[in-house]
């Protein structure tokens, strides 16, 4: 199952993550952004340049994505689209985005654009932190130990038990 990532805001250490874990297990991943990334040279890892517009890069993935594969996204209109099509969608901080969670997500999204539109600052994400990285290592390795189940094994649901 190949992993796409929603590349434009994603940490230069998740991207990392990811190019180790393809060159580890083989599973194919493919950055989408609206501006030339350089990725290491690997039948594994490839770039996609979408033009410069509005979710050009989420429209993509939302396109191409299959069910089953995995998406990094901070973007929950993406997750939101990526869990219609029956995939997954894990954020860079390691937080899985549900079918239980999303319309949540999505109502405090818009929420905080309207409060943001009428001129209330509402802050933003705190800062990206060693400990967000461990927690998306530590999601991203379950998600791939799953992709291989031992014969007569349940694989785990999404974001572990």
């Amino acid at each position: 199952m190949p992993i796409w990532v929603d590349a434009d805001a994603c940490p230069v250490v998740i991207k990392e993550m990811l190019f180790r874990a393809a060159r580890r297990t083989g599973i194919a991943v493919t950055l989408v952004a609206n501006q030339f990334l350089r990725v290491p040279p690997s039948p594994l890892i490839r770039a996609i340049q979408v033009p410069a517009g509005f979710d050009a890069a989420d429209a993509l993935i939302a396109e191409r994505v299959a069910p089953g594969e995995l998406v990094i996204t901070a973007d929950i209109p993406l997750a939101a689209a990526v869990l219609e099509k029956h995939a997954e969608a894990l954020d860079p901080r390691g937080n899985w985005y549900t079918p239980g969670t999303i319309e949540e997500r999505l109502r405090m999204r818009a929420m905080l654009d309207q409060l943001r539109s009428s001129g209330v600052d509402t802050g933003g994400p705190a800062a990206f932190s060693p400990r967000d990285s461990k927690t998306f290592a530590g999601e991203l390795d379950r998600w791939l130990a799953r992709q291989r189940p031992r014969p007569g094994v349940a694989a785990d649901p999404p974001g572990g038990t």
